[in-house]
């Protein structure tokens, strides 16, 4: 029989625990639940526990990155965990998955920040653990440039134009994103489908499904 498996993936937390008790019978028929980054608002290890706590309450299991907002700390922290994506990778039978926090360089210079080639290098290493896997599942919290996934308000594109030369040159099934709350939606890199499902408070989240007909993701909302 082929491998299934159902993931669903929210980010962009911020803290909204609220959102994630709405989220719970989501998160109850999934069997993984991964978070794609800044789950606390310039927090440290004791926030990120506080919203990794709050998601296993309903989770079978949980995987995460952190993001720009949050301090360099919870990546050690998450590694610890023993959850973390972050230049890591996990095979589920046909899947793998593997991913990158942070963000690249912003005008706020905020917490967990990476150089265009600090970020290239982490998605490398982590995408070489899973690169025999049939299908690949990519989460980095900073979009790829030029999709609709990294718009701001004004129109301008701000992702990482090495995040985007990376999946142009690889082509994993699908790349899960956040890092622009205005920015959700769905495009299309080649083959690769990347989603952004927004600020959690928002209500967005993202579907992955894994079956006979391959990796489909597509983005609800509560």
């Amino acid at each position: 029989m082929k491998f299934r498996m159902r993931i669903v993936s929210f980010g962009d937390v911020h803290l909204s625990l609220r959102t994630i008790e709405r989220l719970a019978p989501e998160l109850a028929r999934a069997d993984l639940v991964i978070l794609s980054g800044d789950l606390t608002n310039l927090g440290g290890p004791d926030e990120a526990e506080t919203v990794l706590a709050a998601t296993e309450r309903y989770a079978r299991a949980v995987l995460a990155v952190s993001g720009n907002l949050d301090q360099p700390s919870v990546i050690d922290f998450l590694q610890a965990r023993g959850v973390s994506l972050h230049g890591q990778a996990r095979r589920f039978g046909d899947l793998g998955i593997f991913g990158c926090g942070g963000s690249n360089r912003t005008p706020f210079r905020t917490p967990t920040e990476f150089s265009d080639e600090e970020l290239g290098a982490v998605l490398e290493h982590g995408f070489a653990q899973v690169t025999g896997a049939p299908h690949v599942l990519m989460v980095c919290h900073t979009p790829p440039a030029d999709t609709v996934t990294d718009r701001i308000a004004s129109g301008q594109h701000v992702g990482s134009p090495r995040v985007r030369r990376f999946i142009e040159t690889h082509q994993p099934d699908a790349c899960i994103t956040g890092h622009i709350h205005e920015a959700a939606g769905l495009d299309h890199i080649g083959r690769t489908a990347v989603v952004n499902a927004g600020a959690c408070r928002d209500g967005g989240y993202i579907v992955a499904s894994l079956s006979a007909a391959g990796l489909q993701v597509e983005l609800r909302h509560l």
